[in-house]
């Protein structure tokens, strides 16, 4: 009795041996039905093909392989392509696969049962036969089985779906290839315009800033240098060129007065004089200011009214012919003497000289000016540079990586072309089954077995759950909840030679059956 008090391992195989023929009798009809089940099932026949994934004849360190090394993906994405409704209708109607179905079943179904009777396995050979295959020594494949009503069915359409995978994966090698072809060809274009943006961009920032950027700091400080050193050159010239002039100016001036004091120069001036005294105060007068001054506008205002009156006197004179020339003295007669004239000639080209210093002495401030500011911009302008160089050279390492990649999937693509890649070949081609691979008469009969041993333990445990005898003290003292006091012992009936042997002549009483309270 089941379901009450705990029992023990001794229950447990009471319970066995009571139960025994239940268990035993399911146990042998188990594989007997299976089998007879199996043979009435219709056989069918499982065709199977090798096929072997050739490494690349070039090695994959000089030219990459367009595959990856996961061989399960690339094993699902082939079945996915030879496994669509467009490529396996056709089969169906070649062979005439499941045609006693066509009617009851549509196409749709017919090609989903076809899809389960196709198993594609990724598998690894070992290089070597007989040795087994490991991480160092194997070469990637897969297996290819389909199961049909006949052999030479199964073969046939074994053998096809293995083409197919074969072309299928010549195709995707090849498409895999002028893809990504494109594709880098087509990075390779945008990387280029942006490589060519950020060119034109460093290009202009350089030539905004020349003189401020990081890389140029030293040379323009070493400009300063120089420039600075014109400059205290040329001061040093023109503090000469002063100094000289203040000289001359006092020594004519010592000239001029002896010469008039001697009485060469008491006559009063000629017009030609007064012209050249007023044209070298003017060129005095240039030197130390500016055309828009006042007494050089004066000066020139005299010598346009000096040349007029000469212009007029030559007039006056040719008019008059010889009479007025007998008239007048002869200018050089009374002109300065050479000395007076040496002096004037050499302050007018002192004078020249000084202009000349002092134009460069500007000029050389100026640019002096110009490179302290881009000395001084240099800090600001670093960040920008660097953001700038930067960016260049970003997009630079990345236009020059898709040109490296690009002539690698130039060499896949040329590759794939020549039919030099990673090629699938068939190492063992479909077989002609020649015993069915269903139904397996060995697993039927195993599962006829433990079907059988289930079934048995099942019904067992059931008549034993509704049992309701109490078999043992055991069994009354946990149900009554009463304590034993006296068990009556098993007496077995005595041997009818044995009746009437006994001294009392009384009949020996049968055994109690169960205990006694």
């Amino acid at each position: 009795m089941l379901g009450g008090r705990q029992l023990t391992l001794e229950d447990y195989w009471t319970v066995l041996r009571r139960r025994r023929w239940l268990i035993i009798i399911p146990f042998i009809l188990g594989p007997v039905v299976a089998l007879l089940v199996a043979r009435k099932l219709p056989p069918k026949y499982t065709s199977t093909s090798m096929i072997l994934i050739e490494e690349p004849k070039v090695p994959t360190n000089i030219v990459p392989s367009i595959f990856s090394n996961d061989l399960t993906a690339r094993v699902a994405h082939l079945e996915e392509q030879i496994l669509s409704r467009t490529r396996l209708e056709p089969i169906i109607e070649q062979y005439g696969l499941y045609k006693n179905d066509w009617n009851q079943v549509s196409m749709e179904g017919l090609v989903e049962r076809m899809r389960d009777a196709i198993i594609v396995t990724p598998v690894a050979f070992s290089k070597q036969p007989g040795t087994a295959p490991d991480q160092n020594n194997q070469v990637p494949g897969f297996r290819v089985e389909f199961t049909a009503e006949t052999p030479q069915l199964a073969q046939a359409v074994c053998s096809q779906i293995t083409s197919m995978l074969i072309d299928a994966n010549l195709q995707l090698g090849t498409e895999r290839a002028q893809g990504t072809a494109n594709f880098i060809e087509g990075q390779l274009d945008d990387a280029k315009k942006k490589l060519e943006t950020q060119d034109a961009q460093l290009a202009a920032f350089q030539r905004q800033y020349f003189g401020a950027l990081p890389d140029q700091e030293q040379s323009t400080v070493q400009i300063l240098r120089a420039l600075s050193d014109q400059l205290n050159s040329v001061s040093e010239t023109l503090r000469g060129y002063q100094e000289s002039k203040t000289y001359q100016e006092s020594l004519l001036t010592q000239q001029l007065t002896a010469w008039k004091a001697s009485g060469s120069g008491g006559n009063p001036q000629t017009l030609q004089e007064q012209l050249a005294h007023a044209q070298d105060n003017l060129a005095a007068l240039e030197t130390e200011y500016t055309d828009t001054y006042p007494n050089v506008i004066e000066a020139k205002q005299q010598i346009a009214a000096l040349r007029a009156k000469i212009a007029a006197q030559q007039a006056t004179d040719e008019r008059n012919g010889g009479a007025k020339a007998a008239m007048n003295p002869s200018p050089g007669a009374e002109g300065e003497p050479p000395q007076i004239i040496q002096l004037r000639a050499s302050l007018h080209s002192l004078a020249l000289a000084t202009q000349d210093a002092e134009t460069q002495q500007a000029r050389l401030r100026r640019e002096i000016a110009v490179y302290q500011a881009k000395l001084k911009m240099t800090p600001a302008v670093e960040q920008q540079y660097k953001d700038i160089t930067r960016n260049y050279q970003t997009a630079l390492t990345f236009y020059n990586s898709l040109l490296a990649k690009e002539d690698e999937s130039q060499m896949s693509t040329s590759l794939e072309r020549q039919q030099e890649g990673e090629q699938m070949e068939t190492l063992d081609p479909a077989d002609l089954p020649n015993k069915p691979s269903f139904p397996n008469y060995e697993r039927f009969a195993g599962g006829g077995v433990l079907v059988g041993l289930v079934l048995g333990l099942g019904i067992a445990l059931i008549l034993e759950v509704r049992d309701k005898a109490l078999r043992d003290e055991r069994d009354i003292e946990f149900f009554l909840g009463l304590p034993i006091l006296a068990v009556v012992p098993a007496v077995q009936k005595v041997p009818k030679a044995l009746k009437g042997s006994g001294g009392n002549g009384k009949k020996p009483r049968e055994a109690a059956s169960t205990p006694a309270v």
